[in-house]
């Protein structure tokens, strides 16, 4: 039977999640990629055990997370079920709805229909009675916010949810969402949202300045850009990469001449702090208070440790923040 280091607390690694009494970890274990029909079952439970000896206590699902949909939170619940079970309480599992599930007009989207459906679906392959934060994945044009804000409230009212949070959505439409919970007396506490060194979207459509004035916390994923930012492809592409083994979502047509470039001289000032790049652009994310926790994906145990490892660190110098900004933006 798994029994957890006994040093898993022992470093300054929380950090509470808005204005509300929620801690997340800095470093947060997504399970997008490797916990599908596709993975091996032995590596993605060493992967869970790993992450929560280093003090990750969050694990981040959706529906639609596999290969193939659905499978992630299978896997995860057969880990709970084996290995994590007796520590439900000290765990943070969240997951989402509002992307393609099933056939016909009512396994997509936003509306309560599906919101509501998707949990239950989701709860009884996780085998348990509620997550900790049920997420909205997607802005939906077509139905109204207070139906799906609606469908979320009524989600932590059953006891399926403690908290809610919205995803992919932009700052003027959280704003208006935040209000609705408001009134619905609905904890809503998180965005997720991509944002890395890369991609500054949160930045630029006022998703990161409308919720810091709000108090609601920002948990990122994609910052490390399908693994870009690290070490990964400093020196050609490996033959086990995720660009050679599954190219779905990070294409060879991605590193450029100057794209290469750029992470080369990233990689250099990671090296002068004394990190490695990964570590640096974990950092980089999780600079500004409004943003709790990173999102990683792995693909072995050695990634969430070093991963895990990224925080804390020295804070950065307007030099380097700068510098950094200069590579990317040419500012």
């Amino acid at each position: 039977m798994y029994t957890p280091s006994e040093t898993r607390y022992d470093r300054d690694f929380y950090r509470r999640c808005g204005q509300s009494g929620l801690m997340l970890p800095a470093v947060s274990l997504g399970l997008w990629h490797n916990f599908g029909a596709t993975g091996v079952y032995g590596n993605m439970k060493q992967m869970c055990l790993t992450a929560f000896d280093c003090g990750i206590t969050h694990f981040d699902l959706a529906n639609n997370y596999g290969p193939e949909p659905g499978d992630a939170e299978r896997s995860f619940g057969r880990i709970l079920r084996e290995e994590m079970g007796a520590y439900r309480d000290e765990l943070v599992i969240s997951t989402k709805a509002g992307f393609d599930m099933w056939p016909g007009p009512y396994g997509n989207w936003g509306s309560r229909k599906y919101l509501l459906a998707s949990l239950d679906q989701s709860l009884a392959r996780l085998g348990l009675p509620y997550v900790d934060i049920f997420y909205h994945h997607r802005m939906d044009p077509d139905t109204p916010l207070e139906e799906t804000m609606g469908a979320l409230a009524s989600a932590v009212q059953s006891g399926k949810a403690l908290y809610v949070g919205l995803s992919n959505y932009d700052g003027p439409t959280m704003e208006k969402a935040a209000a609705i919970l408001s009134e619905l007396h609905c904890p809503f506490v998180i965005n997720q949202n991509r944002y890395s060194i890369f991609d500054r979207t949160i930045e630029k459509n006022g998703l990161k300045e409308t919720a810091a004035r709000l108090g609601k916390g920002i948990i990122t994923f994609s910052s490390l850009e399908q693994g870009m930012l690290s070490d990964r492809y400093l020196n050609g592409i490996p033959a086990d990469s995720r660009i050679r083994t599954d190219g779905r979502f990070l294409k060879e047509s991605a590193l450029t001449p100057e794209r290469l470039g750029q992470i080369r001289a990233l990689n250099a000032i990671a090296a002068q702090r004394g990190q490695t790049l990964a570590q640096m652009a974990l950092n980089w994310v999780s600079r500004d208070s409004a943003v709790v926790s990173t999102i990683v994906g792995a693909s072995r145990p050695e990634q969430i440790r070093e991963n895990a490892l990224s925080v804390p660190a020295a804070p950065f110098t307007e030099e380097e923040l700068a510098a950094i900004d200069r590579i990317v933006l040419g500012a």
